[in-house]
Protein backbone atom coordinates (compact mmCIF):
# COMPACT_ATOMS: atom_id res chain seq x y z
CA UNK A 1 0.00 0.00 0.00
CA UNK A 2 1.26 3.47 -0.83
CA UNK A 3 1.44 6.17 1.80
CA UNK A 4 -1.55 7.92 0.24
CA UNK A 5 -4.39 8.52 2.65
CA UNK A 6 -7.54 10.23 1.40
CA UNK A 7 -10.45 11.80 3.22
CA UNK A 8 -14.00 11.46 1.86
CA UNK A 9 -16.43 14.01 3.23
CA UNK A 10 -20.21 13.73 3.00
CA UNK A 11 -22.33 16.77 3.80
CA UNK A 12 -25.86 17.25 5.09
CA UNK A 13 -28.60 14.70 4.49
CA UNK A 14 -26.25 12.11 3.02
CA UNK A 15 -26.84 10.07 6.19
CA UNK A 16 -30.31 9.47 4.68
CA UNK A 17 -28.97 7.69 1.59
CA UNK A 18 -31.12 4.71 0.72
CA UNK A 19 -34.19 6.42 2.22
CA UNK A 20 -34.18 9.97 0.86
CA UNK A 21 -35.51 10.34 -2.69
CA UNK A 22 -34.11 7.03 -3.99
CA UNK A 23 -35.15 7.99 -7.54
CA UNK A 24 -32.49 10.74 -7.34
CA UNK A 25 -29.94 9.34 -4.89
CA UNK A 26 -30.29 5.56 -5.28
CA UNK A 27 -30.88 2.75 -2.80
CA UNK A 28 -27.41 2.32 -1.28
CA UNK A 29 -27.00 3.47 2.31
CA UNK A 30 -24.15 5.69 3.46
CA UNK A 31 -22.56 2.69 5.18
CA UNK A 32 -22.73 0.78 1.87
CA UNK A 33 -21.14 3.71 0.05
CA UNK A 34 -18.38 4.11 2.63
CA UNK A 35 -17.60 0.38 2.43
CA UNK A 36 -17.35 0.61 -1.36
CA UNK A 37 -14.98 3.58 -1.10
CA UNK A 38 -12.73 1.88 1.45
CA UNK A 39 -12.62 -1.27 -0.70
CA UNK A 40 -11.89 0.74 -3.86
CA UNK A 41 -9.10 2.46 -1.96
CA UNK A 42 -7.63 -0.89 -0.91
CA UNK A 43 -7.72 -2.08 -4.53
CA UNK A 44 -5.76 1.05 -5.51
CA UNK A 45 -3.40 0.74 -2.56
CA UNK A 46 -4.56 3.86 -0.74
CA UNK A 47 -6.17 4.44 2.62
CA UNK A 48 -9.65 5.96 2.65
CA UNK A 49 -11.38 7.48 5.67
CA UNK A 50 -15.00 8.62 5.38
CA UNK A 51 -16.82 11.21 7.48
CA UNK A 52 -20.37 12.59 7.32
CA UNK A 53 -21.91 15.53 9.11
CA UNK A 54 -25.04 17.60 8.81
CA UNK A 55 -23.19 20.48 10.48
CA UNK A 56 -21.09 22.96 8.54
CA UNK A 57 -18.66 23.59 11.40
CA UNK A 58 -17.94 19.86 11.82
CA UNK A 59 -17.05 19.65 8.12
CA UNK A 60 -14.82 22.73 8.40
CA UNK A 61 -13.09 21.20 11.46
CA UNK A 62 -12.53 17.90 9.61
CA UNK A 63 -11.04 19.77 6.64
CA UNK A 64 -8.65 21.61 8.99
CA UNK A 65 -7.68 18.30 10.62
CA UNK A 66 -6.89 16.86 7.18
CA UNK A 67 -3.76 19.01 6.95
CA UNK A 68 -0.77 16.76 7.58
CA UNK A 69 -2.96 13.67 7.87
CA UNK A 70 -4.31 13.24 4.32
CA UNK A 71 -2.97 13.92 0.86
CA UNK A 72 -6.32 14.72 -0.75
CA UNK A 73 -10.05 15.14 -0.23
CA UNK A 74 -13.12 13.88 -2.05
CA UNK A 75 -16.12 15.96 -1.00
CA UNK A 76 -19.84 15.89 -1.56
CA UNK A 77 -20.80 18.93 0.47
CA UNK A 78 -24.48 18.41 -0.34
CA UNK A 79 -26.45 21.65 -0.09
CA UNK A 80 -23.39 23.39 1.39
CA UNK A 81 -21.87 23.18 -2.10
CA UNK A 82 -24.16 26.02 -3.10
CA UNK A 83 -24.08 28.08 0.10
CA UNK A 84 -20.92 27.62 2.15
CA UNK A 85 -18.10 30.09 1.78
CA UNK A 86 -16.76 28.62 5.05
CA UNK A 87 -16.24 25.16 3.54
CA UNK A 88 -14.75 26.71 0.39
CA UNK A 89 -12.34 28.78 2.49
CA UNK A 90 -11.38 25.77 4.63
CA UNK A 91 -10.55 23.74 1.51
CA UNK A 92 -8.57 26.64 0.05
CA UNK A 93 -6.82 27.13 3.38
CA UNK A 94 -5.52 23.57 3.70
CA UNK A 95 -4.69 23.58 -0.02
CA UNK A 96 -5.06 19.81 -0.47
CA UNK A 97 -6.05 18.48 -3.89
CA UNK A 98 -9.83 18.16 -3.79
CA UNK A 99 -12.37 16.50 -6.06
CA UNK A 100 -16.00 17.59 -5.75
CA UNK A 101 -18.58 14.86 -6.34
CA UNK A 102 -22.37 14.67 -6.48
CA UNK A 103 -24.69 11.70 -6.88
CA UNK A 104 -27.10 13.66 -9.06
CA UNK A 105 -26.31 15.92 -12.00
CA UNK A 106 -26.58 19.26 -10.22
CA UNK A 107 -26.88 21.06 -13.57
CA UNK A 108 -30.09 19.19 -14.46
CA UNK A 109 -31.75 20.20 -11.21
CA UNK A 110 -32.99 23.45 -9.70
CA UNK A 111 -31.20 26.61 -10.77
CA UNK A 112 -29.81 27.28 -7.28
CA UNK A 113 -27.86 24.00 -7.48
CA UNK A 114 -25.97 25.14 -10.60
CA UNK A 115 -23.50 27.24 -8.61
CA UNK A 116 -20.71 25.62 -6.61
CA UNK A 117 -18.42 27.47 -4.24
CA UNK A 118 -16.15 24.40 -4.23
CA UNK A 119 -15.65 23.77 -7.95
CA UNK A 120 -13.33 26.75 -8.61
CA UNK A 121 -10.80 25.52 -6.03
CA UNK A 122 -11.10 21.81 -6.91
CA UNK A 123 -9.01 19.65 -9.19
CA UNK A 124 -12.30 18.66 -10.81
CA UNK A 125 -15.96 17.89 -10.35
CA UNK A 126 -17.91 14.71 -11.11
CA UNK A 127 -21.70 14.66 -10.90
CA UNK A 128 -24.66 12.69 -12.14
CA UNK A 129 -23.37 9.14 -11.95
CA UNK A 130 -24.81 8.11 -8.60
CA UNK A 131 -22.39 6.13 -6.45
CA UNK A 132 -20.03 5.96 -9.43
CA UNK A 133 -19.47 9.72 -9.02
CA UNK A 134 -17.68 8.95 -5.75
CA UNK A 135 -15.75 6.00 -7.16
CA UNK A 136 -14.71 7.99 -10.23
CA UNK A 137 -13.78 10.93 -8.03
CA UNK A 138 -11.62 8.72 -5.85
CA UNK A 139 -9.90 7.22 -8.91
CA UNK A 140 -9.37 10.67 -10.42
CA UNK A 141 -7.85 12.01 -7.21
CA UNK A 142 -5.48 9.03 -6.90
CA UNK A 143 -4.44 9.47 -10.56
CA UNK A 144 -3.85 13.19 -9.96
CA UNK A 145 -1.74 12.56 -6.85
CA UNK A 146 0.34 9.82 -8.48
CA UNK A 147 1.37 12.01 -11.45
Amino acid sequence: MSDLKLLVLHGPNLNLLGQREPEIYGNLTLVDLDNLLVEKGKMMGVGVVCFQSNHEGNLVDKIHQALGNYQGIVINAGAYTHTSVAIRDALAGVNLPTVEVHLSNIYRREEFRHHSYIAPISVGQISGFGVDSYLLGLQALVNHLQK
